[in-house]
């Protein structure tokens, strides 16, 4: 029988991952967005089209989320209509972004109690590896379920590591975002501080990638967004950098830490969005940087 596969959330991400499922997998895609664009598309791939949640849950046994934020798994999941009330021991839940930790084992708990099975599954990398099927995905579940699973994500990435029980997934999402934050604020601190003493900013980046200051950050960030002044809407915005960030202050509060260089970060980030810029591609904090408007307090 062939595997039915649901995919909820078709946006940036989502719609070149259910593309690169509905062509490789070999199973029936059913997709769900508010928006009918991306599913004319689809379409064209052989993705059909659910009425609800609830006609998508009834008719899939995987079923991929690819949203914006925890508070949009949380409705989906749980709000009314949503997937928790159709739920039944065949499906398995995979949320496919960054989630709170304590949100994705509280879900994985409900869906146990109807016997489903979940896993937090959250993505890394940029809209064009999803296009290309390249991405890298850390996943916390059970053993089966990963085993279950796996194959389906090998459609559109290429590292899948298995981090451990439900929540590894997102705290090491959570704590990748972290670290990428951090260094895109250096960065654009480095590049600021380069061309008001005069150097060439290119000069200083391309140099960069040629010592210990080489990074993914500044190969991709910097040198095609920074350098460039490319900040286009419709990519990963100011206002969700800063959600991630509040993710991993939150982490770390519950754990007992205080981060100061991810409280920096989200006080760059809360500029760059009283600025104007909250709907920009993030790296966009380099123009608060360089015009000195930038909190950088902490």
């Amino acid at each position: 029988m062939t595997q039915t596969i649901g995919f909820v959330g078709l946006g940036v991400m989502g719609e070149p991952m259910c593309r690169n499922l509905a062509k490789k997998s070999g199973a029936k895609v059913v997709g769900y967005d508010r928006d009918a664009a991306p599913l004319a598309r689809l379409a064209e791939f052989g993705v059909e089209r659910a009425a609800s949640l609830a006609d998508l849950a009834a008719r899939c046994d995987i079923v991929f989320l690819a949203l914006p934020s925890g508070a949009h798994v949380e409705a989906v999941c749980a709000g009314p209509d949503g997937l928790l009330a159709s739920a039944a021991s065949r499906h398995i839940i995979v949320d496919l972004g960054t989630s709170p930790v304590e949100l994705s084992r509280d879900l994985a708990a409900r869906f146990a109690a109807k016997g489903a099975r979940y896993a937090d599954s959250p993505i890394a990398r940029t809209r064009q590896a999803a296009e290309d099927g390249t991405l890298s995905i850390m996943v916390g579940a059970d053993e089966a379920v990963f085993a279950t699973i796996k194959p389906l994500l090998a459609t559109f990435a290429t590292d899948i590591t298995h981090c451990g029980a439900i929540g590894a997934g997102q705290i090491v999402k959570i704590l990748n975002n972290m670290v990428l934050v951090e260094t895109v604020v250096a960065l654009g601190e480095a590049l600021a501080t380069a061309r008001r003493a005069g150097l060439d900013g290119k000069v200083l980046f391309e140099t960069l990638t040629k010592g210990s200051a080489d990074s993914f950050a500044l190969r991709n960030h910097g040198m095609k967004a920074m350098l460039a002044d490319n900040f286009p809407e419709r990519a990963f915005s100011t206002q969700y950098a800063r959600k991630d960030i509040g993710y991993a202050l939150d982490l770390a509060k519950s754990v007992g830490l205080k981060l100061n260089g991810a409280e920096n970060a989200d006080s760059v980030l809360a500029a760059t969005t009283e600025a104007g810029f909250g709907d920009l591609y993030w790296p966009v904090v380099y123009r608060v940087i360089a015009d000195g408007t930038g909190d950088s307090g902490g």
